[in-house]
């Protein structure tokens, strides 16, 4: 019996274009798919571009109501098998753009989901943000997190090596086998039972609506 085909989504809050926050969210996401083709695992692979959705995001936290392109972004990061989440760093965090669409996302629907985090900053003395921002963000959703999180400073592009730890190369490839890892080991989606147990678009807003 053929394997059922496995969703991978990868979020990527950078701000340019082109930007290292997309590319190292495109490696990442490569670097997972790669492993679970090894596994004989096929999976999709969706990028969702921050980016282009920044209007968007702020409409719908200013209206509650969100437009049929964030909709389907936020559909399909809550759908995904596996989710990969990468951000630039701002003020010793996370960027805004990247928080406010996590506020859009349901605080349960990414409960037990298999998620990769990683950041892109100038400098390696970011890198804390990891463990100080973005893994406390997701452990609040309760997502699973992988245990290898990337932070690719500029000087990290094009080098094999680091002073103080592997090159990037090496830990994108470490970090997207845990992930892959996680999402071969998820229990398969049965598609007689997962439309009627997700909610509809209308069901959504209108429990979005507050009484004031």
């Amino acid at each position: 019996m053929e394997s059922q085909q496995l969703r991978l989504v990868a979020v990527s809050a950078g701000l340019s274009s082109p930007s290292s926050t997309r590319l190292l969210a495109d490696r990442l996401a490569e670097a997972a798919r790669s492993e679970l083709a090894e596994q004989d695992r096929k999976a999709e692979v969706e990028i969702v571009e921050l980016r282009d959705l920044a209007v968007a995001i702020a409409g719908n936290l200013v209206t509650g109501f969100p437009s049929l392109p964030l909709a389907a972004a936020i559909d399909a990061v809550t759908a995904a098998d596996g989710l990969i989440a990468v951000t630039p760093v701002f003020t010793a965090s996370y960027s805004g753009l990247f928080k406010s669409f996590f506020d859009l996302v349901e605080p349960t629907a990414l409960t037990g989901k298999s998620v990769l985090i990683g950041a892109t900053g100038g400098t390696a003395r970011h890198s804390l943000v990891l463990d100080h921002a973005l893994r406390p963000l997701f452990a609040y959703l309760r997502a699973v997190v992988v245990p290898t999180a990337v932070y690719a400073a500029s000087e990290d592009w094009g080098s094999g090596r680091d002073e103080c730890t592997e090159g990037l190369p090496a830990r994108i490839r470490r970090a997207g086998g845990e992930l892959a890892g996680l999402m071969a080991a998820r229990p398969a989606r049965d598609p007689e039972t997962e439309e009627d147990d997700e909610p509809t678009e209308f069901e959504r807003q209108l429990a979005g609506l507050r009484f004031d």
